[in-house]
């Protein structure tokens, strides 16, 4: 196929918004969909050399396998290479474990599967995996490897013209589809192949079907295209519901901008477009793990401009140095295809990340001093938290901890669940057991509800679950002590990791806009009721609030020995700790006036009247930023005495 400058320049433009949205969101609000022009162009592209093969009738699919891996594998290879090279000094060992595992899945094209079993595209975790982008080859391999292997089965049976009427017919399918699962199911749609072909075959029917357009009307549709590109970039935010329908307005403009074929425009074959537009895989490729770098190491914003000047500058030097290295493509034996070296890259970049992984990021002496050691095991959490977090036909799987006699009952969200492993342990020193009745971000709320902001799709499962519980604990487990745990005040006032703010997303009897007293109010009462509940059958023990101490303990403290060889103790100050609790005390303080709720209170073992502290002597009390790891509900646990002493 003839070069087209056009093309590139369109590259330049998606590459561009991409770049500026992963280094600072405010720029270029909606500059992910980027990467759904790239979509279109690999669309048109792919279509083009498929159709010419079949009309010419020397189509290889194992010819275009291969021109594929050369194109695409080495400079991916490479990237997982390096990455995988410098985390072994960099990366703590849950973190180069879980890159090993990003590493095999990306060169193997699978990643968007892991992402999307992982966690949503713009969460803030995102901002530690070092090969979320990846996601995009792999749905674009995806492509690459169906849709050859589609269109020669029906080259078999139909004619070229009703081949490229199927096309577009799938094409208007596909978008319907996409629209559809895009509100009922908005992670998947977001990394999946079903949800995102339709983009790449509008790139095909461009193709199949050019316009016929006079050359003084070329300009107006190609500028029609942009508009709708840059308007997609500006107007649009992570926010919006992805892809959707909305993703057609930038789709639909790569499509006018190819169909418009302007060769000589300002736009697209500007020099500096030009440049770009041919380094923008490796541009792409590159800027992500720089932009993590920010992240990971808490560089100030100046690094922002240093990290897009880099990723230029790599972008350029993957480009000459690994992209034009010319790779045989063409063998006459079907198993001189073996020969294809792009595979072997992705072969060694492949085993090399399942070694991290089963090694389980080498988490011993042969990587880590004895200091950074005692930090890392902080990190560990509960081995059963998968199973025992689930829902099993609505109810909990009721884990138990500890051995001998039930102690007590722990009830409430991810805190619960954090402390409910030490807890066992405790229990146990009593002869005794403790059931796990917890669920990662389920308040104890009867009745409670979220409300997915993008979806509008509502979830009843934490409040129906509460409400059995409550049943269950005064039928099956009469006069056995209830302990509930929860970060009330994350519904009440919101996440403090951060400076955004979001709205409510969970409710009883009214939804709230926003989180103002009289939504604060209606929580906190339904919480006292529910507690109350609880406590016609059962005693009930309320835990005070575990300070939220807003950036990663263990992961801190082993960033600042690697980086500035001495141990950065993370500390929350008290004041603020008890002015962010103060309605949580209250509702807690409400339900002892009550109902004769009992207070269990950790706080003296975690905070002087200073400051609330994230280790003891080195060692890490918490897993994360809000969460108690074992250490750290070793030392509060002397709180549980009087549970158990007592019952």
């Amino acid at each position: 196929m003839q070069f087209r400058e056009d093309i590139n320049g369109l590259r330049a433009i998606a590459v561009i918004a991409v770049v500026l949205f992963h280094f600072n969101s405010s720029w270029m609000p909606g500059g992910f969909a980027g990467v759904d022009v790239f979509f279109v162009i690999s669309g048109f592209l792919m279509t083009g050399i498929i159709f010419k093969g079949l009309e010419q009738q020397k189509f290889s699919i194992l010819r275009f396998y291969v021109a594929r891996a050369n194109r695409i594998i080495p400079a991916l290879a490479i990237l997982c290479i390096i990455l995988l090279i410098l985390g072994w000094f960099y990366l703590t060992p849950q973190d180069y474990k879980a890159l090993g595992k990003h590493a095999t899945s990306s060169v193997a094209f699978a990643s968007n599967v892991t992402y999307w079993l992982e966690t949503s595209y713009f969460d803030p975790s995102s901002y530690e995996k070092w090969l979320l982008h990846t996601w995009s080859l792999s749905v674009e391999w995806q492509f690459y490897v169906i849709y050859p292997l589609v269109l020669v089965a029906l080259y078999k049976f139909i004619s070229i013209e009703m081949m490229k009427k199927v096309v577009l017919i799938s094409t208007i399918l596909g978008f319907v589809f996409c629209v559809l699962v895009t509100y009922k199911w908005s992670k998947g749609a977001y990394f999946l192949l079903p949800s995102r072909a339709w983009e790449m075959m509008i790139g095909g029917v461009a193709y199949l079907y050019p316009f016929s357009i006079k050359d003084k009307h070329k300009k107006l549709v190609e500028w029609t295209g942009i508009a709708l590109i840059l308007g997609s970039y500006f107007l649009i935010s992570k926010d919006t519901p992805w892809p959707g329908y909305f993703a057609f307005f930038p789709v639909l403009g790569a499509f006018f901008v190819i169909q418009a074929q302007r060769n000589n425009s300002i736009i697209t074959s500007n020099i500096v477009f030009k440049k770009l537009g041919a380094w923008s895989y490796s541009i792409y490729l590159w800027h992500w793990p720089l932009v993590v770098i920010i992240y990971y190491f808490s560089l100030n914003n100046n690094y922002i401009y240093i990290g897009i000047a880099l990723s230029v500058l790599l972008g350029f030097l993957s480009n000459k140095y690994i992209e034009k290295v010319k790779f045989k493509s063409d063998f006459n034996k079907r198993l001189d295809y073996l020969k294809c070296k792009p595979l072997y890259l992705a072969l060694i970049a492949g085993i090399t990340g399942y070694i991290v992984i089963s090694n389980n990021g080498f988490d011993s002496e042969i990587r880590l001093t004895s200091e950074q050691l005692v930090v890392t095991n902080g990190m560990h959490r509960n081995s059963r938290e998968e199973y025992c977090g689930t829902l099993i036909d609505g109810d909990s799987p009721s884990c138990r901890y500890g051995s001998g006699e039930i102690k007590a009952i722990v009830i409430g969200d991810s805190h619960a669940r954090a402390l409910i492993e030490g807890i066992g342990v405790q229990a146990k020193l009593f002869n005794g057991s403790v059931i796990d009745w917890g669920l990662s971000a389920c308040n104890t709320i009867d009745g409670v509800y979220t409300i997915n902001l993008k979806s509008n799709q509502i979830d009843y499962s934490c409040g129906e679950l509460v409400s059995k519980l409550i049943t269950r604990a005064g039928n099956e487990f009469k006069g056995v002590p209830i302990i509930i745990i929860n970060r009330t005040s994350l519904n009440l006032v919101g996440r403090n990791e951060d400076k955004t703010s979001s709205p409510p997303d969970s409710f009883v009897d009214k939804v709230f806009q926003t989180r103002n007293d009289a939504y604060r109010e209606s929580l906190v009462s339904h919480m006292v009721d529910t507690i109350c509940e609880f406590t016609e059958n059962n005693p009930v023990y309320l835990l005070r609030p575990v300070p939220e101490l807003k950036i990663n303990v263990p992961k801190s403290m082993f960033r600042s020995m690697l980086t500035q060889n001495q141990m950065e103790r993370v500390k929350l100050p008290k004041l603020e700790y008890d002015t962010r609790q103060k309605t949580a005390y209250q509702m807690q303080n409400n339900a002892v006036q009550k109902c004769g709720a009992k207070i269990l209170n950790p706080i003296p073992f975690l905070c002087d009247s200073e400051f609330c502290h994230g280790d003891i002597d080195g060692k890490p009390l918490y897993f994360d930023d809000d969460h108690l790891n074992l250490y750290g509900t070793k030392i509060i646990s002397p709180v549980f005495d009087e549970v158990f002493m007592n019952h």
